[in-house]
């Protein structure tokens, strides 16, 4: 059967209207200063991230009339502020971070500016090289309305040496029972070292976005195609079950504040055997600068149990806010920090492994990258383009998005659910309690889409 995404009519997030912005230190958008024109761009801390600001001196050098101010935060704390900046239209920032689950929808709300007339003017720039899917998943009507720093989706990096030493096999197309078998084997607590790291930490783009794709490949959905809340499912009970247990048993201490960083540093220390999470790892596992595992890893498709596939697909991406009064300088670093030739100077200037991964398909081609990412460009290619609704869903469903929700509510409702479920991790309350009370957040999102739906049809619309 294939599925149906049906984009609900786009609305405004929940609560952004009534979100304070607080930002100590930062010049407000399209603000002149004495050496030219100041944007200011809103950023998540990511490691790729921050090398692009360490890299800021050579923007400076092709466009010394545009002076940049950055805003770093913390990838919860990024997502509340500039969606309560451009909900709102306070104008704080001419540049956004942002992914493929706020773009078509604040898109369609006008809140960001239509990119591709810039990159189609832009000599060398070549919007076509954005590998496919990711491009899609950042277009509106086949419009850009943002552009990939980096793409993404998901598998399991494993410590190869450590499997040959032991004897232990990765299998082609792992299980989540392989998963814990396997973890079981590498698990030793007193030589701080887990068998597997998961995250923990509350938040729809934290714990949500690998226990989503774990919810999909057993079965379940927070929707059914009637808009009725299926978090209570036995699909769903098993998932999560199969999570909070593995982590509990054989994951990392503390794993309920445990986010992408977290494992990050546990793993490319030393101290875990395997870890689920973006594929976009590649950039610091791999780097020898700051890895110590640097060479010593294998890659494995997402762990799957009834689908075929159960990787997500993501992309950090720059979009500039409709309210920006500085567009042509935005544009000026957008297009800077997505260009290929940023590829290249990532390379050159800093490491080939930390070059960001998934967003061009010419960066596979440049023969250094080529020869650093032997290990991990197929598996990285494979999985973003394995991650489709049909290969890691069992049932059909109402909306967009793979191990999100393609709603505006979602970021307040997968934040609320994220807790319920960090809460079970550390012990708090049962997988059980936790599902109770993530139902009854997901039943008052669906009764609304389903008076939406019920009042549509009574008027004959669609």
């Amino acid at each position: 059967m294939r599925r149906r995404s049906r984009r609900p009519a786009p609305r405004l997030v929940a609560g952004a209207a009534a979100a304070a912005l607080a930002l100590a230190g930062c010049a407000g958008a399209g603000a002149v200063s004495g050496d030219g024109e100041q944007i200011v761009v809103a950023i998540v801390s990511n490691p790729q991230m921050q090398d692009a600001i360490s890299l800021q001196e050579h923007f400076r050098a092709e466009h010394p009339g545009v002076d940049v101010r950055f805003v770093s935060l913390p990838e919860n704390e990024a997502r509340a502020k500039i969606t309560a900046s451009v909900a709102t239209g306070g104008g704080e920032f001419d540049v956004v971070m942002i992914s493929n689950y706020e773009t078509p929808m604040w898109a369609e709300n006008g809140w960001i500016e239509n990119l591709q007339p810039y990159a189609d003017a832009t000599e060398g720039y070549a919007p076509d090289d954005f590998i496919p899917s990711v491009r899609e998943a950042l277009s509106v009507d086949g419009d850009l309305y943002s552009v990939p720093f980096y793409g993404e989706s998901s598998f399991l990096a494993y410590r190869q040496d450590l499997f040959d030493e032991r004897g232990l096999e990765m299998p082609e197309r792992p299980t989540w029972d392989d998963v814990r078998e396997l973890a079981a084997e590498l698990h030793d607590p007193q030589q701080d070292f887990s068998g597997v790291c998961l995250r923990g930490l509350a938040g729809w783009g934290e714990v949500m976005a690998p226990m989503g794709t774990v919810i999909n490949t057993f079965g379940g959905r927070w929707f059914d195609d009637g808009w009725n809340a299926r978090l209570d499912s036995p699909e769903v009970r098993e998932a999560v079950t199969t999570y909070v247990e593995t982590v509990q048993q054989y994951g990392q201490p503390g794993a309920a504040t445990s986010g992408f960083g977290d494992c990050l540093t546990r793993f490319a220390q030393g101290n875990a055997g395997m870890w689920y999470d973006a594929t976009s790892m590649v950039s610091s596992v791999e780097d020898p600068a700051s890895s110590n595992v640097a060479g010593d890893v294998g890659y494995a498709p997402a762990p799957v149990s009834e689908t075929q596939a159960a990787g997500w697909l993501y992309s950090w991406s720059l979009a500039i806010p409709s309210t920006s009064e500085s567009k042509d300088a935005a544009w000026d670093f957008v297009s800077w920090m997505t260009d290929q030739d940023y590829i290249e100077l990532v390379g050159e200037e800093l490491a080939w492994e930390r070059v960001p991964p998934g967003s061009r398909l010419s960066t596979y081609e440049i023969p250094e990258y080529a020869e650093v990412s032997q290990a991990y460009a197929e598996a990285t290619l494979t999985s973003m383009g394995e991650a489709t609704q049909d290969n890691t869903m069992t049932e059909p469903v109402p909306y967009p998005g793979i191990q999100f929700v393609g709603i505006p509510e979602f970021q307040d409702l997968g934040t609320r659910v994220g807790q319920q479920m960090s809460a079970a991790i550390a012990g708090q309350q049962t997988v059980d309690e936790a599902l109770e009370q993530a139902q009854a957040f997901a039943e008052t999102v669906a009764a609304t889409y389903r008076a939406e739906a019920d009042a549509a049809s009574t008027t004959g619309g669609s």
